[in-house]
């Protein structure tokens, strides 16, 4: 799978964003390393802690499904900024993509960066780092 239809699917998957206290929508999709992918939206709540990202829609649509290994994740929103998962993204991220993930950040002009979750989360937390 290329980068741009991965990111035609996390801009696709932006229509099914229930934001309506936001009104930001994001879509998610994340490839595994044979080649599946999941996609996920925003899902807002009016008690906005219990807010879920697309990042995590998606990244735990997979997980559920069995998925263990990822390759790519792609995040799409209307911003003109490139967006970016927040940092509790990041830390789900990181945790079960392991370092080495690439993330695809969009903009609304179809523009695209391409960097790693470690760059994005320096010093990332994961089960490494408990003691066991």
């Amino acid at each position: 799978m290329t980068d741009k239809e991965l990111i035609e699917i996390a801009v696709k998957s932006k229509d099914r964003s229930l934001a309506d206290y936001s009104h930001f929508r994001v879509g998610a999709a994340i490839v595994t390393d044979e080649g599946k992918v999941y996609h996920g939206a925003n899902i807002e709540n009016a008690s906005y802690s219990l807010t879920m990202c697309a990042e995590r829609t998606a990244i735990f649509t997979a997980l559920v499904e069995g998925e263990r290994n990822f390759k790519t994740i792609a995040i799409a929103s209307d911003s003109k900024s490139f967006i970016s998962p927040c940092g509790a993204c990041r830390q789900v991220l990181y945790e079960h993509c392991g370092e080495d993930l690439d993330v695809i950040m969009t903009n609304s002009a179809g523009d695209y960066k391409k960097v790693k979750i470690k760059d994005l989360l320096p010093f990332g937390f994961s089960d490494k780092d408990l003691n066991k």
